[in-house]
């Protein structure tokens, strides 16, 4: 029995080992999402065999359908919104446009198949099922692995929060801005007013003043935070660059002693950035404010399209997997 528990298991326990493993060594990474996805699928597929509910495995399959089919309209649905309220541009779009490559990987091939297309082009299509099935496994590997991974408890003592910008309404932080500078308050607050806020962001052609000088101003004037307590860094454009510049700044003060951060961003945005600060080797904690909910499918497809290019070996492992089967297409013409 406890043989047979041992087999149907195997897959889930060494995935598991995997996650548990690395999530102890850096909970930061990228692949951990992939091996939690991954533990969770066959954790399931077990327990289906282990009780004999070959239901779930039914529900599971038929969720795939159903769910693509729901998935699309929420997508459109929400594109709509997003438009409605925040105006047309491309990065609005991306829910909808998503929706369009899911409707045409499941109707092209089905088509291609039924109109006997050339075998190049099948062998195109299938280059675009296996890069897209990778995509929509690792969209939803992150997708859960966030969400875990804002909701896992975090250390409160913290030496310095950083707080990326995120775009102004003339010399005062947007709505997004201002939900991030008031989740580093609460911080600072709960470390009994210890820690130091570093405001982290530089200033846009169009802006008035640096995202630095407004979120000072905020945390200030109107949050009540003791001046000597906020230090801006006012020459970042990007998030690799506001933690760079705000390692920089920290290390000078800290010297060669070790300290602690938090680094407050959206919640959508917290894993990406908590990667990168294991890329830089800052010891730091990612920590999310609210985001209006109509807006996150727009701004994780962001997010994933941003650690998708900073992961891209795995695209160029497909491709050349794929190139055997382009090879037989070629010599069939």
């Amino acid at each position: 029995m406890i043989f047979q528990l041992a087999l149907i298991y195997f897959p889930a326990l060494v995935f598991g080992f995997l996650f548990i493993k690395n999530y102890r060594k850096e909970p930061r990474q990228f692949r951990n999402a992939l091996y939690f996805l991954l533990l969770c699928l066959f954790a399931l597929y077990g327990l289906s065999i282990q009780f004999e509910l070959p239901w779930l495995v039914l529900i599971g399959l038929a969720a795939i359908p159903f769910g693509t089919v729901a998935l699309v309209v929420f997508l459109l649905a929400n594109t709509f919104v997003v438009v409605k309220r925040e105006g047309l541009s491309l990065s609005h779009l991306l829910p909808g446009l998503l929706a369009l490559c899911i409707v045409m990987a499941c109707v092209g091939g089905p088509v291609l198949l039924f109109v006997q297309a050339p075998p190049i082009v099948l062998a195109l299509a299938l280059l675009v099922l296996m890069e897209g099935s990778y995509v929509a496994f690792t969209f939803a590997a992150l997708l859960l692995y966030s969400w875990l991974y804002r909701r896992l408890p975090k250390r409160r003592d913290y030496d310095y929060i950083v707080v990326h910008g995120a775009g102004l309404s003339g010399t005062k932080p947007t709505p997004l801005l201002a939900a991030r500078l008031d989740k580093a308050v609460e911080l600072w607050e709960a470390d009994h007013r210890r820690a130091v806020i570093i405001a982290s962001g530089g200033q846009g052609a169009d802006e008035e003043v640096s995202e630095a000088e407004a979120m000072r101003t905020y945390l200030v004037e109107e949050r009540g935070v003791p001046a000597d307590a906020v230090i801006e860094e006012d020459r970042s454009t990007t998030t690799m660059e506001n933690l760079r510049n705000s390692k920089a700044i920290m290390d000078a003060r800290s010297g060669a002693g070790a300290y602690r951060a938090a680094v407050v961003t959206s919640d959508y945005h917290v894993f990406r950035t908590a990667e990168y600060a294991h890329k830089i080797g800052l010891a730091a904690d990612g920590v999310g404010s609210r985001t209006a909910r109509y807006f996150w499918p727009t701004a994780f497809i962001r997010e994933y399209v941003a650690v998708s290019n900073a992961h891209r070996w795995p695209f160029v492992v497909i491709f050349v997997f794929w190139l055997p089967f382009a090879a037989i297409a070629l010599f069939q013409l």
